[in-house]
């Protein structure tokens, strides 16, 4: 090489951002199908809506804007105590119909749900606050697709446990959730009714709209009176379900302090129980993961619903040779999130469920803070009424910070490093739950290698957040037990003989 020869500098590609500022902005683009919610509801019990016996009413109010958009009943034992009436008079003669007729009713509810698709859509966004197009494309066809499948089975039960019989338990208490009201009403109803059971099925105080809806469709679709019935109101209502005498199972969804109420409540009465409860969900990211495609994973995992999901990834744990990497691309991906009005097509993360849910997602991460943990916000402008919160990263912390142990149930990260896969497994067990995990690697081997190290219900491959209805869905530890969907779930509400 001459002397004179100049050195030529080569230049690393640097990968470019489009930021747009202020510059451009999505157009609004709000829901214009009518919700259909009445302004008042009293109680579904034995096919027909009646007055609450307690005399007392209490204001559904919608998270998007804080305003009342109907007035539900408010049970108490004596409306609770009728509604055991109803489908214990409704329980012989349905648990003797010819399975096929069950499903043919199971068929009916789905299609009705189908034909108003887009109006139970709508309100589940109002009496929740979830961006109508998750209510849409999510909540709305899976309940569907539930009451499809479990219509499949009700004359086919024979093969869901070859050599046995298997029976109807009776009459099954059933207290569902606020995060998805909907859907935790067909993963309960579905089952519970192709096996011949009848039902008392409380929603919560929060969301009770889509569940007195759905009774219009019950009422609509012709089913016997009583075999549904749908009781409305706090936690006093809820424990009378528990505690009657008349229920041969109880099937909760919800916390897991108030699941173990519920154990406590049950032990030495002879009811079968099932609890789905909460979790810590881990989303393991190894360095061998095709990276863009885990970020998207790890968004999904986490503000799918505003965070309120029982198996959100809200432990991310990230193999340290590609932590900067995963979290500039975060933090960029998160930018793009739009938060705001529920109604809006364009919206990403919409209204916490509640002012109280608010108060202790907030409360949560100022704990965590002063606890030590770096917080990260990206810029974004929050809607002045309604409750929301920005989607929020706690980096800097270990397993000892409250916001690492604890379940925020809101669009809350906390972000650790792992070195080796004995680590990043140790790490993801070291929770009191035991509900969902993800694994984000190219390599099958190191997949499975790794889920069945980890003590979780669920463990999604280079996903995260797929349910359907063949698949059981459940937990371990403070999680809960019992299974929900598919052919073990069938089961949890039928008596093998």
């Amino acid at each position: 090489m001459s002397a004179k020869t100049k050195k030529v500098e080569v230049k690393k590609a640097v990968a470019r951002e489009l930021l747009f500022g202020d510059l451009w902005d999505f157009d609004p683009a709000p829901e214009s199908a009518p919700a259909g919610i009445s302004e008042r509801y009293g109680l579904f019990i034995g096919g027909e809506f009646v007055e609450p016996r307690s005399g007392e009413w209490f204001d559904s109010i919608s998270p998007r804007n804080e305003e009342k958009i109907s007035e539900i009943a408010l049970a108490n034992d004596a409306d609770v105590d009728a509604a055991y009436s109803a489908a214990g008079k409704a329980f012989p003669a349905w648990s003797k119909l010819a399975g096929a007729e069950r499903g043919k009713y199971l068929y009916r509810l789905a299609r009705l749900l189908q034909d108003r698709a887009r109006e139970f859509a709508v309100a589940e966004t109002l009496d929740g606050g979830k961006p109508i197009k998750e209510a849409r494309d999510f909540d709305v066809p899976m309940a569907a697709a539930h009451f499809f499948y479990h219509a499949g089975w009700a004359d086919k039960l024979e093969y869901a446990a070859p050599g046995r019989d298997l029976k109807p338990l009776g009459v099954v208490g059933q207290v569902i959730p606020w995060n998805f009201p909907l859907l935790m009403l067909a993963w309960k109803l579905a089952p519970a009714l192709a096996l011949g059971n009848t039902v008392v099925l409380k929603p919560s105080e929060t969301t009770s709209v889509t569940a007195l809806k759905f009774a219009e469709l019950i009422r609509d679709a012709g089913l016997p009176k009583g075999v549904v019935n749908i009781v409305t109101g706090a936690g006093d209502t809820g424990a009378a379900i528990v505690r009657h005498p008349a229920a041969a199972k109880i099937a909760f969804t919800g916390s897991t302090g108030v699941g173990k109420w519920i154990q406590r409540e049950l032990a030495g009465t002879g009811k079968r129980l099932t609890l789905e409860l909460g979790g810590k969900g881990a989303n393991i990211i190894f360095e061998d993961a095709a990276i863009d495609q885990a970020v998207e994973g790890i968004i999904n995992g986490i503000f799918f619903n505003q965070g309120h999901v029982c198996c959100a990834g809200s432990r991310l744990l990230v193999q340290e040779s590609i932590e900067a990497e995963v979290m500039k691309k975060l933090k960029l991906r998160m930018k793009s999130l739009r938060v705001g009005d529920p109604l809006d097509k364009n919206t990403d993360i919409g209204a916490i469920n509640s002012k109280a849910q608010l108060g202790r997602i907030s409360e949560m991460v100022e704990n965590g803070v002063a606890e030590g943990a770096e917080m990260y916000q990206p810029e974004c402008k929050l809607p002045k009424k309604g409750f929301y919160f920005a989607p929020t990263l706690m980096g800097g912390v270990s397993q000892s910070h409250s916001v690492v142990k604890d379940e925020i149930f809101g669009p809350v990260l906390s972000i650790l490093n792992f070195r080796t896969p004995e680590e990043a497994v140790e790490k993801a067990n070291n929770t009191s739950y035991g509900l969902s995990a993800g694994v984000w690697t190219d390599k099958g081997s190191k997949y499975l290698q790794i889920a069945t190290q980890l003590k979780s219900g669920v463990v999604w491959g280079n996903s995260f957040n797929k349910f359907d209805p063949t698949s059981p869905f459940g937990g371990f530890k403070q999680s809960g037990f019992g299974r929900e969907g598919g052919r073990q779930g069938l089961l949890e509400y039928g008596e093998l003989v």
